[in-house]
Parts: structure tokens; sequence; C-alpha cells
């Protein structure tokens, strides 16, 4: 009788536990996943994320948004499971991790929006007033030189070697008559830190880490980007995601009127929405 009242209580547990699953399944998305875990810069990824919240919620779709200070750890949380997608990097960016880790699968699936890098200095006006010797702060990240060195040579301060265009290195300086000193390169989520100590005679920032550090963009900016010319934030996902329904939507979201008025009417034209 122990014996046969012990596989009852087995075949009761083993019955409990398919119920407790099927039903966890019956609440799931097409994907089977209905939760979207999505890692994103503080400024303004994060805060566009959560500005998407809402409407995802009615959608059927419950984000989270894990909230990351830097550019390594989004991509190294994707490949391993830890995000459904991230949301932070430009394509040149995207490019060089994947060519530096090659166990990073990763896709494009949405271009969300645009942050013209910019150039600040507490000391000068426009790029044109930097002295000879000038220190010029910016990114130890080698695909944001590319973006940074052209706005130089646009004002006659550098010329690059020719044709190298969005691969520009310090290195492919060919001319200097200022003699701009640009050795000095920091991660950038520490650009605005030094930019407010005063360090250098300009610093580059990107637009994301300048309004995280509360810096007055219009009063301190002396140079941008072209806007011609700015590359577009991506959601990125691993390559074998880019076709669930959850992630679709997130972008279908962040394509929306609802997220573009948003972002156009919080940054003021620091960061530019990308249409579909």
């Amino acid at each position: 009788m122990k014996k046969v009242f012990s596989l009852i209580v087995i075949a009761l547990l083993a019955f409990a536990l398919t119920a407790c699953g099927g039903a966890k399944n019956d609440t799931a998305g097409k994907d089977g996943n209905k939760k979207l875990v999505v890692g994103a810069s503080s400024v303004p990824h994060a805060e566009v994320l959560e500005a998407a919240k809402p409407l995802l919620k009615k959608k059927g779709i419950d984000l989270e948004v894990k909230v990351f200070q830097d550019y390594i750890l989004p991509n190294v949380a994707l490949r391993d499971k830890e995000l459904d997608a991230n949301y932070f990097q430009t394509p040149g960016y995207l490019e060089l991790q994947m060519k530096e880790n090659k166990d990073f699968d990763f896709v494009s699936v949405g271009e969300i929006h645009k942050e013209p890098i910019g150039i600040y200095s507490k000391k000068y006006k426009s790029l044109k007033d930097l002295p000879k010797g000038a220190k010029i702060i910016m990114s130890d990240s080698l695909s944001d030189h590319g973006r940074i060195l052209p706005i130089f040579e646009k004002e006659g301060l550098i010329k690059l070697k020719k044709g190298v265009g969005a691969n520009a290195r310090v290195e492919d300086i060919v001319e200097n008559p200022k003699k701009l000193d640009f050795s000095t390169l920091i991660e950038a989520k520490l650009l605005a830190s030094s930019f407010d100590s005063g360090e250098g005679d300009a610093v580059v920032i990107n637009t994301n880490y300048a309004l995280e550090g509360g810096i007055d963009i219009g009063k301190y900016g002396i140079a941008f980007e072209g806007s011609d010319v700015v590359p577009a934030n991506l959601v990125v996902v691993r390559s074998k995601d880019k076709d669930k329904e959850t992630i679709k939507t997130l972008v279908e979201v962040l394509h929306s009127k609802e997220i573009q008025d948003f972002i156009l009417e919080k940054y003021k034209g620091a960061v530019v929405p990308v249409s579909k």
C-alpha cells in the first residue's frame, strides 16, 4: 500500500508541475516569451524605452530596461542571453565589436535615433579659436575617431590622409599646423567628468554622455557632426532572434509617432528620431 500511495503522490506532483508549465506557456506570446529585456545607456536610450513601456504593454509585452554605464557590457550581456536586445550602439561600433569578438553573432533590427557627437569647451567659442598645441580629449573607442576627426578637418584645422573617411584614425592626420594634441584618450563615460573638471582645451563628448552629465549643449558646444553623416543608434539582437514577434513590435513602437514626438520634445534637437 505504501508503494502504491507513493506512486500516486508522485503522479499527482508530476501532473501539478505539468499543469503549471502549461499555464505559463498559455500566457506567453507567439515566440514563447512576452517579457522583453533590453539593455541600454541611461540617456537617452533608457528614457526612450521607458516612454515606450506603456505602448508595449498595450500590445501584450512587458518591457524590462537594464541600464548600463559603458559600451562593453551591453554586448557581453546580449551574447550571454541576459538580454533580448540592446539599444545604445552605432553601426561602426557594432561592426568593430563583432570583428574583435568572434562570438558576437549580432544583427541590427532597426535605426532609432541619431546623436551628433559634439566638441565642448569652457575656454573657447569655436574650433578656430583653439591655440597652438591645444589639448583635445576624446573617446578611446576607435570607432568614434572616424566621426570626430572629420569635424576638425572640415574646420580646416587638420588634414587627413585621402580616402580614410569614416575609418580615420589619429595616425591618418597628415597636416596639423596648430599641432593639436589628440593623444589623450579616455573611456567615453568619463568624458563629461573631464569636461566638468576643466581638463583639456576641448573635450569631444558623445551626446548621450553629455546629456547624462548635465552639460549645457547650447552653451558649451563649439562644433558638431554634420547631420548628413551622423550614424544612427540601433536596436541590436542575436542573429537568430531577428524575426521574433516581440522584437518586431519593439522596433515598431520605437518608430511610432508617439516616441518620435517624445524624442523631439525631450531633447530639443540634441537627439533626432529616425523614421522607419
